[in-house]
């Protein structure tokens, strides 16, 4: 055993004499049994105190290399070979789809593709749902803005069911709705579709029934089907939904709820009657069926008042009532709200608590100061004139192409509801039109079962400029004439009015 001592190094005695009894034994110099020389005869031999030696043997000792036994001195162990280290094994992809609900299977991201070719540039969007960017109230808020100092209650929570002062807003809104409710009985919401989603959680499992108008909001369509809920269509015709088919319905699926648009319907702009208002609650108080009402559209009105709610008619607590000022102001604003008995208002309020806790409390501030010093109102007298000016040139273009099928004008919101004719594919017409710059919605999207609305558009008039709009209105008419040229024949007369 060979070991050198430096004097003169900076690393202590005893740990220089471990270092190198320790490379001697895992480089097999020194094998297992050999026995060190007594601390007494290294001390001597290398004129060291026989403590540093014993402190030497003493770390050796620590670090497992050798062993003091009775009888025979310090004796270097057994060194065990450490097993190899295992090969990692590969780590596969995670399979995430195996792991989600069977039931997110049947959601498409039509509104997701939509809203992302709508935002690119050059392409005319008759697909949109919203107003005119270029209406937008930004001057007002702005204003208000500057007007309005952040404080300390604009950064804190707000109660789950909403700020109290915008909640008495929103009542007063209610009252030019002739609807007359208090500030206790509103709650404001994510936007109106945030209540569909809460009446979706709320009453829906797997196997109940929903009725809905067919065709219907695309995005209630997508919460409905979500929950695992069977989905029934009931057709409408100028009026709105059909009661006759809708009796027979309730009776054969005792449905949870009815949801129904009864303003400027999306997609068709059909307006409920008001005898076939009335008529539907009857129904729903004579077999017990709630109703969703939602009314996102109503103040978007050309030729009257904002059209009477159902829940204001509603004399036994069976209605909820939705609506937003996202379609009247601006999207991106998510400001809405539900009026609802206080049964369903205690479910939402436990919903809105494990979902986002409350609406952006600076959000809720700005708007109410904008409802209390009555530019909502003034905003309206704007943009009406102009969304029904551009509703007007619409329905010109359409009406000039000869191969066109006569429809309704809507009396309000930002649709069109258009039949092709039966020879053009929907597929087709998408393609070309995409081709050339314009995108508009399917109908097909608007159905419970997609394999419907084969030959129906929903055209948005109110999003594009003027000259824009009517650029995209011509690309789809030459595209809906090439094809049906191309298929050598026009539409057969069916006998039967449009509904739209």
């Amino acid at each position: 055993m060979n070991v050198t001592i430096n004097r003169e190094a900076a690393t202590p005695v005893y740990l220089q004499i471990a270092s190198q009894i320790k490379g001697q034994i895992l480089s097999g110099n020194l094998p297992a049994g050999f026995i060190l020389p007594p601390e007494r005869k290294l001390a001597e031999l290398k004129k060291i105190s026989r403590t540093t030696v014993i402190k030497a043997y003493e770390e050796l000792k620590a670090l497992g290399l050798v062993d003091a036994q009775t009888g025979r001195g310090t004796v270097v162990t057994e060194q065990k070979v450490p097993d190899p280290v295992p090969l990692q094994p590969a780590v596969l992809p995670m399979s995430w789809y195996p792991l989600f609900d069977k039931r997110m299977a049947n959601l498409n991201d039509a509104v997701g593709e939509i809203m992302y070719m709508g935002n690119q540039n050059r392409v005319i969007s008759l697909a949109a749902g919203i107003g005119d960017p270029d209406l937008y109230p930004i001057a007002d808020f702005q204003r208000i803005q500057r007007e309005l100092p952040i404080t300390s209650a604009h950064l804190n929570f707000s109660p789950v069911e909403g700020y109290y002062p915008l909640r008495e807003s929103i009542s007063q809104l209610m009252e030019g709705r002739n609807l007359t409710v208090t500030a206790k009985e509103t709650m404001i919401l994510s936007g109106s579709m945030q209540g569909i989603d809460f009446a979706a959680r709320a009453f829906l499992s797997a196997g109940d029934a929903v009725i809905v108008e067919e065709p219907t909001f695309l995005q209630a369509i997508k919460c409905f089907r979500a929950t695992g809920a069977k989905i029934i269509g009931i057709p409408m015709d100028r009026e709105g939904m059909r009661l006759d088919v809708l009796e027979a319905q309730i009776s054969r699926y005792k449905p949870k709820f009815i949801y129904t648009i009864p303003n400027f319907h999306n997609p068709t702009g059909i307006t409920m009657s008001m005898a076939r208002r009335k008529a539907l609650l009857k129904l729903a108080y004579r077999f017990q069926v709630p109703i969703l009402e939602d009314d996102p559209y109503g103040d978007i009105t050309f030729d009257q008042e904002h059209p009477l709610p159902i829940k204001a008619l509603d004399a036994y607590g069976y209605v909820i009532y939705l609506s937003t000022l996202s379609k009247a102001l601006f999207p991106g604003l998510r400001i809405g709200w539900t009026i609802a008995p206080e049964a369903v208002m205690k479910k939402f309020l436990l919903l809105k608590q494990i979902t986002d806790l409350h609406v952006n409390t600076d959000s809720q501030i700005l708007v109410d100061r904008y409802l209390r010093e009555g530019c909502y109102g003034e905003h309206l007298k704007k943009i009406l004139p102009l969304y029904r000016k551009k509703r007007d040139a619409a329905a010109e273009l359409l009406r000039q192409e000869q191969s066109a099928i006569p429809f309704d004008l809507p009396a309000g919101g930002f649709y069109f509801w258009y039949r092709l004719p039966y020879a053009v594919p929907q597929k087709k017409l998408l393609a070309l039109c995409g081709e050339q710059g314009m995108i508009y919605t399917p109908g097909n999207v608007f159905y419970p079962q997609e394999s419907d609305g084969e030959h129906w558009v929903r055209l948005n008039f109110t999003y594009e400029r003027m000259d824009r709009l009517k650029q995209g209105l011509m690309v789809f008419i030459k595209s809906v004439k090439k094809l049906n040229e191309w298929n050598g024949t026009r539409d057969a007369p069916t006998g039967a009015p449009p509904i739209v």
